[in-house]
């Protein structure tokens, strides 16, 4: 049996854990019957809400009602919306993708809402094309709060699980909602403005109907300056969203790595290239993370030790899962995780015993240092083999300095050319060794090593996880908290941002964002079926502002004005962590927002 025939065997094994048993009957992370089939895709009901809505809060509204909201509020089920305007005007570059949130309620039970987007032009012959534009119902998840410490890390209480029901899935799959009594619902509008579109004022509106009746016909105008954002490849920022492969398999039932489980994940990772992400997430060894997620990432590298000791690998699976997102547009960089697991264990199919085995070794240790030279160096010549050595780097997260100094010794030894990633503390002594350098929000590279490491080609930015309450992207936090952080990432001068988890799901994601650790929605941003989120909305719009900065800078400079320049920073200096949580994101954003339409 070659290496080949022995690592699709062992595949093979792996499917059995690797597709779960369908349910009869779904069942959330907490153990609540969904009462429905598991793992729905496109039809799905919500879990009940928490609570009905009180009388006293709908007086005088009896018939069904839309307008304008905003993209800042996850519009409450049980209450009637606050502020609302008849009519909207969003601002857009060529290439921007803007968004928009309308609002419907009614006092009384409705035959079933739906709405229709007319053409939108500019009454000169241009037109947007439709596809230009995504739609949904803004659909409710169940979710929990942050930390009373102000974070959202640790073991989740039982008994604080059921605390909250919140907008955040964009459901374009729902057509007609069979809209309550007493009831609040949000529509989100997308438009991706092509880059080629014709400046112009593009007007259209967005028709909403009760069964045949149409209760609101709401004018939209969007103004397509000729300031250009390129394309998403070509964006700047180094947007670092940690993709799970396994989670799509687990959910959409298909066998790992099987032609069907690369279709479901193209529409899911396409969405991901068109907001700007550069780096592939692989999985070289046995659960990197000790299997913290609900699916945990296994290895895409065959490990094998001979009858006679030594090594061999199978890069099989690596390979499809890279030709796959680069044929996609992710195509930047490669971060191969992790040489310093979680748990210090080692998983690899011994054929002297013909099962497989665990070697428990950590950096420093003779065993250590003889097994991943022996990968690594298998590796390197694989990935030169295949042209993609320049881009591939060998990343570890938050693992202390004296590990990371003895395992860049051994990368070194193995290839002194390997590029090193590292999402943790700021290590001055170790910082000149990595290519790829992700901190804490709340940290700070000095700005000479950011001017430096720019300059060789090399990336420095921030990340977040649990450990920040806000600014954020948990499904509780307010959605001008994901815009906010885009803004942030240009204020402090750094490369992007990472964060560790794009569709790590949870048992039911469509039904219930909470998990068993962190706060509900630290484990994904979009949902099954291709779902958006307003938290993903958000983001984007963040992203789009940080390159709005960046070509608006470059512009000022060039022709040296000072003005400009300083209009830009003194807007950046809004933007201060120490604010929050007595500031709202949203006033932050807005502000800056309009500055930059000005510009």
């Amino acid at each position: 049996m070659n290496i080949r025939q022995l690592s699709a065997g062992l595949f093979c094994l792996c499917l059995t854990t690797a597709v779960h048993a369908q349910q009869p009957q779904g069942v959330t992370q907490c153990g609540t019957p969904t009462g429905q089939p598991s793992y729905p895709l496109t039809t799905y009901t919500e879990l009940p809400p928490l609570a009905e809505p009180r009388a006293e809060d709908w007086k005088g509204i009896s018939r069904p009602q839309a307008a304008w909201g905003n993209t800042d509020t996850r519009y409450e089920f049980a209450l009637p919306p606050e502020t609302t305007g008849k009519s909207l005007r969003l601002n857009a570059w060529k290439g921007e993708r803007v968004t928009a949130q309308a609002v419907v309620w009614s006092g009384c039970d409705t035959e079933g809402i739906s709405y229709e987007l007319t053409p939108a032009t500019d009454g000169k012959g241009h037109t947007l094309p439709g596809n230009a534009f995504e739609s949904g119902f803004v659909r409710f998840v169940m979710a929990d709060g942050i930390n009373p410490d102000g974070t959202g890390c640790g073991h989740r209480d039982h008994r604080q699980w059921d605390s909250l029901r919140l907008a955040d899935c964009i459901d374009p799959y729902l057509k007609i909602l069979p809209l309550k009594a007493r009831q609040t619902q949000g529509l989100w509008i997308s438009c991706q403005v092509p880059g080629d579109a014709h400046p112009g004022i593009y007007r259209c509106r967005l028709l909403v109907r009760n069964g045949q009746q149409e209760i609101a016909s709401l004018p939209l105008s969007i103004r397509v300056t000729d300031r250009q954002l390129p394309p998403p490849h070509e964006w700047s920022y180094h947007l670092d969203l940690w993709q799970n492969p396994f989670a799509v398999a687990r959910y959409y039932q298909v066998p790992l790595w099987s032609d069907a489980h690369f279709e479901a994940m193209r529409p899911i990772m396409r969405r991901l290239a068109a907001a700007g992400q550069k780096v592939i997430t692989a999985s070289i060894m046995h659960h990197p993370w000790n299997g913290q997620t609900e699916d945990a990432f296994e290895t895409m590298v065959t490990w094998i030790r001979r009858a006679d000791g030594t090594w061999m690998f199978d890069f099989t699976v690596f390979d499809r899962w890279v030709e796959f997102m680069t044929g996609l547009g992710i195509d930047r960089q490669i971060n191969c995780y992790s040489m310093v697991p979680w748990k210090l264990s080692f998983q690899y199919y011994d054929q002297a015993t013909n099962s497989l085995r665990f070697l428990q070794t950590a950096p420093g240790e003779p065993a250590y240092e003889e097994m991943w030279t022996a990968l690594l160096q298998a590796f390197s010549s694989h990935l030169k083999a295949k042209g993609w050595f320049d881009r591939c780097t060998i990343a570890m997260d938050e693992r202390p300095m004296d590990v990371m100094q003895r395992t860049i010794r051994v990368i070194r030894k193995a290839d002194p050319d390997f590029k090193i990633s590292l999402a943790g503390n700021y290590h001055a002594e170790i910082e000149k060794d990595l290519y790829d350098y992700s901190i804490a929000l709340a940290g700070r590279f000095p700005k000479d090593v950011v001017e430096r490491r720019r300059a060789a080609g090399q990336f420095s930015t921030l990340y977040n996880c649990c450990a920040e309450g806000y600014p954020n992207s948990f499904t509780v936090s307010p959605p001008a908290e994901a815009a906010w952080i885009g803004y942030y990432m240009a204020a402090q001068d750094v490369d992007g941002y990472l964060r560790w988890a794009y569709n790590s799901w949870t048992k039911e994601p469509l039904l219930d964002s909470r998990f068993r650790t962190w706060v509900a929605g630290d484990t994904y941003m979009v949902y099954p079926g291709n779902r958006s989120s307003i938290r993903m909305e958000r983001l984007v719009e963040g992203i789009q502002a940080f390159e709005k900065i960046r070509i608006l800078r470059e512009e000022a400079r060039k022709r040296n004005d000072r003005s400009a320049l300083r209009r830009i920073d003194d807007m950046l200096q809004t933007f201060r962590l120490q604010d929050f949580p007595q500031k709202e994101a949203a006033t932050t954003v807005r502000k800056a927002r309009q500055i930059l339409e000005k510009m």
